[in-house]
C-alpha cells in the first residue's frame, strides 16, 4: 500500500510543482515520514528528487539563462556547502517553541522559522499590485543565490528561496523554469554528497525498488508538466509560486513540516 501512496504522490506532486520550480521535496517528505523514520523519509526523497531534477534538465534545462546561473547558480552551490555542512556538525537543535494541537506535538525552530518570514515578504510582493512589475536586479542575485542555497543545505528548503527571487529577475517562463531545474540539481548533488554518510546508515540501500518506482513516477510527471507548458503563462508562474510560497511558509513556520 504504502508503494501505491508513494507513487502517486510523487507523480501528482511532479505535475503541480513542475511549474513553480519546487514544492516536490516539501510534499514528497511528508509523504515518505508515514512509513519511514525522518532520517530515511529526507533520503529517499532526496534520491528521488535528484533525478527527477535530472530528468527535467533534460526537458528544460537548454533553457536556462547562463548568465542567471553564474550569478545566482554558483553562490547557491557554494553556500549549500556551507549549510549542509553546519548541518552535519552542530549539536542537535532545540526547537524554538513547542504547541500542541488535535492532541500532537509541534516544534517550531528557528531556521524554519526565518525561513518563513521571508517566504511570506516575497509573496506578499507577488500578490500586491504595486509590486506586480518589480523586478530585482542582476546585482541581487548572488544574495538570492547565497540565501536559498546556504537554507537547502541547513533544512533542505532552498525551492522556495530560489524560486522567489529567479520569478523577478525578468526570464521568461522557459528561462525561469530551466534556470531553476539546473541550479536546484547543481545544489541538490552538493547537499547529497555532503549527507551521504548519512544516507549510508539510515537504510536507503533496503528500499531501492520503492526509490525506483517513485522515481519513475516523478519523472512521468515532470514530462506531463512539461507538455502542459506552452498553455502556461509567466504570470500563471508567478500567482502560483505566490500561492505556494504562502502555503510552505505557514507550513514551516507552524512546524508542520
Amino acid at each position: 500500500m504504502e508503494i501505491l501512496i508513494i507513487v502517486v504522490a510523487a507523480f501528482v506532486t511532479a505535475i503541480l510543482t513542475f511549474f513553480s520550480g519546487f514544492g516536490l521535496g516539501t510534499i514528497l517528505t511528508p509523504v515518505f515520514m508515514l512509513f519511514f523514520p525522518v532520517d530515511l523519509a529526507i533520503a529517499l526523497t532526496g534520491v528521488v528528487h535528484f533525478f527527477n531534477n535530472l530528468f527535467k534538465i533534460i526537458l528544460v534545462g537548454r533553457k536556462a539563462d547562463r548568465a542567471v546561473l553564474i550569478r545566482f547558480g554558483v553562490p547557491a552551490v557554494i553556500a549549500s556547502f556551507v549549510g549542509a555542512w553546519v548541518l552535519l556538525h552542530i549539536p542537535d537543535s532545540q526547537p524554538l517553541f513547542d504547541y500542541t494541537l488535535f492532541g500532537k506535538t509541534f516544534e517550531v525552530y528557528t531556521v524554519k522559522l526565518i525561513i518563513s518570514v521571508l517566504l511570506i515578504i516575497f509573496a506578499t510582493m507577488d500578490l500586491i499590485p504595486y509590486f506586480d512589475k518589480m523586478q530585482f536586479g542582476r546585482e541581487k542575485l548572488p544574495l538570492g543565490g547565497v540565501l536559498s542555497g546556504f537554507f537547502g543545505g541547513l533544512s533542505g528548503n532552498q525551492g522556495a528561496l530560489r524560486s522567489a527571487f529567479l520569478i523577478k529577475a525578468g526570464l521568461t517562463k522557459e528561462a525561469f523554469i530551466g534556470t531553476a531545474v539546473v541550479v536546484s540539481t547543481f545544489v541538490d548533488f552538493t547537499r547529497l554528497s555532503v549527507y551521504a554518510t548519512r544516507f549510508v546508515k539510515s537504510g536507503l540501500s533496503d528500499n531501492i525498488m520503492l526509490v525506483v518506482f517513485a522515481i519513475l513516477a516523478a519523472i512521468s510527471g515532470a514530462y506531463i508538466g512539461n507538455r502542459l507548458l506552452k498553455k502556461v503563462t509567466i504570470k500563471y508562474i508567478q500567482i502560483l509560486i505566490a500561492i505556494m510560497l504562502i502555503i510552505v511558509s505557514l507550513a514551516l513556520g507552524s512546524g508542520l513540516i
